[in-house]
């Protein structure tokens, strides 16, 4: 789930950036309301957060921008404002929910999880190696410090497999006997080259051969 974060408070944009990360959203960050706009004009998104009082083009004129545009991507308006007026004024500008000043991220949490219900929104199983690596097995995607590739589906499960048990040596025989079926059973050689190819693109100190014994991701 690719999310669109508008928010100028450098501690408060911190905190939701990290936070929803953590949630293994993407999520993109900028801090003025025109810099939200190219973003929604040019990329796609499946949800915006949005502060109101923000630099150059509010939050809510964001979202009456995009809407004039038949954007429909869902919107949640964050605002310090406590009074109807606002609250009635963002709805009639098309967002769709609204989240006040302060709020704790369980409350915006209960939000998203509403947003992804009404409009069906399903979060790819993402799986997180590290900060900064994580893979979407069901898209047979790595990414790799915001660089993707495109694994063969043999790949992402040999590394799915590995991640999962990390620090335990998994032999080839093991492997096979999960990943494979009986009839499709591959050779030794055929593992290595999965585990070349791997090592090619996550990098060579992370896949450890235990000589006679298999491999290990550390």
């Amino acid at each position: 789930m690719k999310i669109l974060l508008l928010e100028d408070d450098f501690m408060l944009a911190d905190i939701l950036y990290h936070h929803l990360k953590e949630m293994s959203y993407e999520v993109k960050h900028v801090n003025d309301g025109q810099k939200a706009l190219d973003e929604a004009s040019s990329n796609a998104f499946d949800l915006m957060i949005l502060d109101i009082n923000v630099p150059k083009i509010s939050g809510l004129d964001v979202i009456k921008s995009i809407r004039e545009y038949n954007d429909t991507t869902p919107a949640i308006l964050i605002t310090a404002y406590q009074d109807t007026k606002h609250l009635k004024n963002g709805f009639e500008n098309g967002c769709d929910d609204y989240i006040k000043k302060p709020f704790d991220l369980e409350e915006l949490d209960l939000r998203i999880n509403n947003i992804k219900k009404r409009f069906s929104i399903e979060n790819d199983n993402i799986v997180r190696i590290d900060d900064d690596i994580y893979m979407v097995p069901s898209k047979n995607l790595l990414n790799i410090k915001k660089t993707e590739f495109q694994l063969a589906k043999k790949e992402i499960e040999v590394l799915l497999y590995l991640t999962s048990r990390k620090k335990r040596v998994i032999s080839s025989d093991e492997l096979m006997q999960n990943l494979w079926e009986f009839e499709e059973m591959p050779t030794d050689a055929t593992i290595r080259v999965y585990i070349r190819n791997l090592r090619n693109i996550i990098g060579k100190d992370r896949i450890k051969t235990i000589r006679g014994s298999g491999y290990f991701f550390e």
